[in-house]
């Protein structure tokens, strides 16, 4: 596919911008389940993904308008206000969980309090991976044939929802498993690290500075 062609380039644009609406509402349904079984269940690290989906939709949000930008932009990779704003707030509500998480596991550990069951963190995590690999396939495919480099950062972030997923099946299993409550916390705190990493990056990258985990060479050099 000549990537060359301006009408080939708006396809693929387009494309992108689909696959960034599907990341969206994906997440929603995601936060949804996750947050109603983890309060349900009382597992706190199902509860985090859940809080951590919502989060990632004002994310999303910006990538989606991005990707509609650099198809009339170029490949502009500088982010403009509104994607400065929502990466701001993202930045913000990802802190925000990290130390709501820790908080909430340091009370739980103190009660020595256990889940109910974390079978439906098992059920939200498979799901989950599969959906991430997809998406991380589909949104590399677009941004090789674009040689953008903006599309396949958005890839390669998208590889954190995947370890977040991987993160959660692991402590969620293992509790089923052995029933050790310290395992559902043990997975809360891997998130809220992985959290307050995504909000690190969040800040970096509305003052224009590229985040190193969220760079990887995918395009072949001639």
């Amino acid at each position: 596919m000549d990537s060359n062609n301006p009408y080939i380039r708006e396809i693929l644009y387009k494309q992108a911008a689909i696959l960034a609406l599907i990341t969206i509402f994906y997440n929603i349904i995601e936060g949804i389940i996750s947050v109603f079984f983890g309060l349900g269940d009382e597992t706190i690290a199902l509860f985090g993904f859940g809080m951590d989906s919502f989060v990632e939709v004002i994310s999303g949000v910006g990538i989606w308008h991005m990707m509609r930008r650099l198809n009339r932009n170029n490949d502009n990779t500088n982010p403009d206000i509104f994607e400065q704003q929502a990466l701001r707030i993202t930045g913000m509500s990802f802190y925000i969980l990290t130390f709501a998480l820790i908080g909430t596991v340091a009370l739980n550990l103190y009660h020595n309090h256990s889940p109910e069951t974390t079978l439906w963190g098992i059920i939200v995590s498979i799901i989950s991976i599969i959906t991430m690999w997809l998406l991380i396939h589909y949104k590399v495919k677009v941004g090789k044939q674009l040689k953008s480099q903006a599309i396949l950062m958005d890839a390669t972030c998208t590889k954190t929802c995947l370890y977040l997923s991987f993160v959660l099946l692991l402590s969620s299993a293992g509790y089923e498993l052995t029933n050790i409550g310290g395992l559902d916390s043990m997975g809360a705190i891997l998130i809220a690290v992985f959290s307050f990493k995504e909000g690190r990056e969040s800040f970096q990258k509305a003052r224009g500075i590229t985040c190193c985990s969220c760079v990887e060479t995918y395009i072949k050099k001639n």
